[in-house]
């Protein structure tokens, strides 16, 4: 999927009202477009951007989440949280931040503001912010281009550069490419092996068991994956005191609370699959977050495609030559194979096409009997046509039972004289 260049401003402060400015973290700054309809293309059905005022958007950074300066009256662990927050100021140009002393999430002066820069986007999340990866200065390419992202543009982008830093956790959403996702889980796991940044004291994960032995209240110093922090800061505000009842807390609301993951055997899980909770006030997570693939809510994940129905004997339609050169009719030809080392009859037998037409085989064989490993080209001729726009190919035996059957696409058919092999 191509991602959308869109070139802008990073906002975090509002010069004539700081206090009613953008709370930055290490995830998320304002973005003001240059052109406001690039943004809003990347709409989908229940879905619209969510612009302020001064015609600002939050940008959700793809593949990494920071530990959170606030989240609910709450915070994660403010060293790490900070320190996430001040490299990413610092990577855009900001100089000079001053924080309110008052509400110390504020900024009230800044140098070096707004910072000029463009992201590259393909989506919004449920709450209208745009997921991307965030880029610092100008670029030649087109507002507005289309950008199939590789590798080279990923470790280009603030993203790549907090999480090899070892200041953020991965959280990877399905909107991000499968290759993109295995090089940034590569990086986490490198950075983990060299002890990198926040990692050395991440606890709740496969290795280090969460002990809150002084009570749930612990959550705002220990340093763990955020998707996890917010929900026990959401499961402490409901009352609980310990984890005994956070298994089934989280399966109450599954939109909410027990997040849609795909775990890393590829089944479709849930919150409560990833957590652990080995006593009362003990915890780990059974799969570190690099491994995970979070699903939002409105994602339908696609069944897998039907089985092809198993051949009830040894016949196989194995090539057709759907497209002939020149005139089609008395020139299409399906390929046929005996796999098996007896012969078989084909008495009444038929050939068909997906609108039911049908030949009769042993007329197209000129015998009844196809020989033991025999691979046999047969032509059809006007009462079935295999269509250039797609078509199924059915062989049926005397009872009518479905012996095997094929299919193909109309970008299949679409060059003369090419056999299409199944």
């Amino acid at each position: 999927m191509p991602y959308k260049l869109i070139k802008g401003e990073f906002h975090v402060h509002y010069p004539d009202r700081p206090l009613s400015g953008p709370e930055p973290d290490g995830d998320t700054v304002k973005f003001l477009p240059d052109n406001r309809i690039l943004v809003d293309v990347l709409s989908a059905p229940g879905r619209s951007a969510a612009f302020n005022q001064r015609g600002m958007i939050n940008l959700r950074f793809e593949g990494i989440d920071a530990l959170e300066t606030h989240f609910a009256g709450s915070h994660q662990n403010l060293e790490w949280a900070e320190a996430a927050r001040d490299k990413l100021l610092s990577q855009i140009g900001f100089t000079s931040i001053e924080f309110s002393d008052r509400n110390p999430n504020k900024i009230i002066t800044v140098d070096d503001h707004p910072q000029r820069g463009y992201i590259l986007a393909n989506n919004l999340d449920t709450f209208g912010r745009i997921i991307a990866f965030v880029y610092t200065g100008d670029t030649a390419q087109v507002d507005g281009s289309q950008v199939f992202i590789e590798d080279s543009h990923v470790n280009q982008s603030l993203n790549y550069q907090l999480l090899e830093a070892g200041l953020v956790y991965p959280a990877f959403y399905t909107s991000l490419p499968t290759d993109l996702k295995q090089s940034l889980a590569q990086l986490v796991r490198n950075t983990k092996q060299e002890n990198t940044g926040l990692w050395p004291e991440s606890t709740a994960n496969t290795e280090r068991i969460a002990n809150f032995t002084e009570g749930l209240t612990e959550i705002e110093n220990l340093v763990m994956w955020p998707k996890l922090f917010r929900r026990l800061v959401r499961y402490v505000g409901a009352g609980f005191t310990n984890l005994s009842q956070l298994d089934a807390w989280l399966r109450e609301d599954p939109i909410n609370r027990d997040d849609r993951v795909l775990l890393p055997n590829g089944e479709l899980g849930n919150m409560h699959d990833v957590i652990d909770v080995t006593s009362p006030l003990k915890l780990r997570m059974n799969y570190e977050p690099e491994d995970l693939v979070i699903v939002p809510d409105s994602t339908v994940i696609p069944q897998p495609p039907p089985v092809k129905p198993q051949p009830q004997t040894n016949i196989r339609i194995i090539a057709a030559l759907v497209n002939p050169l020149g005139k089609e009719i008395g020139q299409e030809r399906v390929t046929l194979l005996n796999v098996s080392a007896q012969e078989q009859n084909v008495t009444d037998w038929t050939l068909a096409d997906s609108i039911g037409k049908s030949i009769p085989l042993p007329e197209l064989l000129n015998s009844t009997v196809l020989a033991a490993g025999e691979v046999v080209q047969v032509t059809l001729n006007s009462r079935v046509r295999l269509n250039n726009t797609g078509d199924t190919i059915t062989l049926f035996d005397s009872q009518g039972s479905m012996v095997d059957q094929v299919s193909y696409a109309r970008k299949d058919a679409k060059e003369e004289g090419v056999t299409l092999v199944f």
